[in-house]
């Protein structure tokens, strides 16, 4: 009998230590980005200043913690689409993609952080970051090569998260869950 617990419990290790650490109404724990961190935007001009998760504070967000690969981008291609169609008013919502710079295929950096660039200048609204050191990844404790979904309300508490892709049905929950948030 105890070798039989024994077994069960080695057997459930990995996955608790892929497991992330968000609790539904808490806000993440704080995270801050000085090697690169946030695009600015100025004049069609791109500089990086240090970001902080204290900045998620005040609108509704949907958070992308995203693996600097194409394989991760299209885990959540559908989720993204959705929050683009929604339209949701940006005077109360703010997506924000963090990349993992760190977790990266070798030799893609440059054109990687060229992508975010472009995404930056094409939706001024939305905040991009790079985690050049993967500090998220390792804070957060998210799986390697993955996307992750974090919505948080204007309180910057965590109302929804997931690692890896969603389904249909998730993310028709998760637009209907931000329209809730944003009309509060």
């Amino acid at each position: 009998m105890t070798r039989q617990f024994v077994a069960v419990l080695l057997s459930l290790l990995p996955t608790l230590a892929m497991a992330n650490n968000f609790i539904i109404g808490q806000p993440v724990k704080p995270l801050s980005v000085a090697d690169k961190g946030q695009l600015i935007l100025s004049d069609n001009t791109i500089t990086y200043r240090p970001w902080d998760s204290q900045q998620l504070l005040g609108k509704v967000r949907i958070i992308q913690y995203i693996a600097g690969r194409s394989s991760a981008k299209k885990q959540n291609g559908d989720m993204i689409k959705a929050v683009k169609a929604a339209q949701l008013p940006t005077a109360y919502f703010q997506p924000v993609t963090i990349v993992n710079a760190d977790d990266e295929l070798f030799g893609t950096g440059l054109f990687v952080q060229g992508k975010i660039e472009k995404n930056q200048r094409k939706y001024p609204w939305a905040q991009f970051v790079i985690d050049s050191d993967g500090k998220g990844k390792a804070l957060w404790q998210l799986p390697a090569a993955s996307s992750t979904i974090i919505v948080t309300d204007k309180q910057g508490k965590v109302r929804w998260q997931k690692d890896g892709p969603m389904t249909d049905a998730e993310v028709s929950h998760v637009i209907q869950l931000l329209r809730e948030l944003v009309a509060q």
